[in-house]
Order: C-alpha cells, then sequence, then structure tokens
C-alpha cells in the first residue's frame, strides 16, 4: 500500500464501532421498568395521602412507606448524576425509616407530601429539556 491509500488518523468514522456511552437495550429496558414502578408506588402513596386531607381521616405510614420506596426506584432509574440520584435515594430512605419509627402520620406530615409533590410535578410540567446539539 503506497502512503497516499492509508486513511487520514485526523478524521474520525461517521458511526464508531462502540460508544461508551450508549445503553444496551437490556439497560434501557430494565430504567423503563424501573420508571414504571416507581412512578406508580409513588402515584398510590400519594393518592392515600391526598384522599386522607381531603376525606379528613387519619393513615398510618404504609402510604408514604410506599411513596418514598416509590421515590427511590424511580431515581434509581431516572436521574444520571450520580450524586443527585443516590442522595435522593438515601434521603427518601432515611425518610420512610423516620416514619416507620416515629409510627404516626401527622397532618403538615401529610401537607408538606402533598405540596411537595405538587411542586415538584409543576416542575416537570413546565421544565423544558435540553435538546442535544
Amino acid at each position: 500500500m503506497a502512503p497516499s491509500d492509508l486513511p487520514d488518523p485526523s478524521i474520525r468514522p461517521l458511526r464508531p464501532s462502540h460508544r461508551p456511552d450508549e445503553e444496551s437495550n437490556a439497560d434501557r429496558q430494565a430504567h423503563v421498568i424501573g420508571m414504571m414502578i416507581g412512578t406508580a408506588l409513588m402515584f398510590i402513596g400519594f393518592l392515600d395521602v391526598f384522599l386522607s386531607i381531603s376525606g379528613g381521616f387519619e393513615i398510618n405510614v404504609v402510604p408514604l412507606l410506599i411513596y418514598f420506596g416509590g421515590i427511590a426506584v424511580w431515581a434509581n432509574a431516572v436521574v444520571e448524576n450520580p450524586t443527585i440520584r443516590y442522595s435522593l435515594m438515601a434521603g427518601s430512605v432515611l425518610i420512610s425509616l423516620a416514619f416507620f419509627h416515629y409510627g404516626e402520620v401527622l397532618f403538615w406530615h401529610k401537607q408538606v407530601v402533598f405540596w411537595s409533590t405538587i411542586v415538584v410535578v409543576m416542575y416537570f410540567m413546565f421544565n423544558e429539556p435540553k435538546r442535544a446539539a
């Protein structure tokens, strides 16, 4: 081969054979399953909290354990930054353990969970995701 027949090393191929940032199909499916299960758990726990606020009845700690467990599962599946992901997971587990240890849910606990959920949902509704250039 003549030196002019060799490819120029400064030119990158259009599509590399392997990208480390690409997820495999199984990883993507696991993330989707985790997102769906986490969202469902958060919805079930939030629904119990919402109905107890609007109906005026008491609830035990189980709906809040379900809610914060859903946050941990959702964060593990969705959040890409490891610091934020594990902070959310650790925080939700610690709050769940605190409610479990305390043993009862007061009215202001339900109000904090309700309004913080409303704020987070509104943030995701109106925050436009950044598009890759």
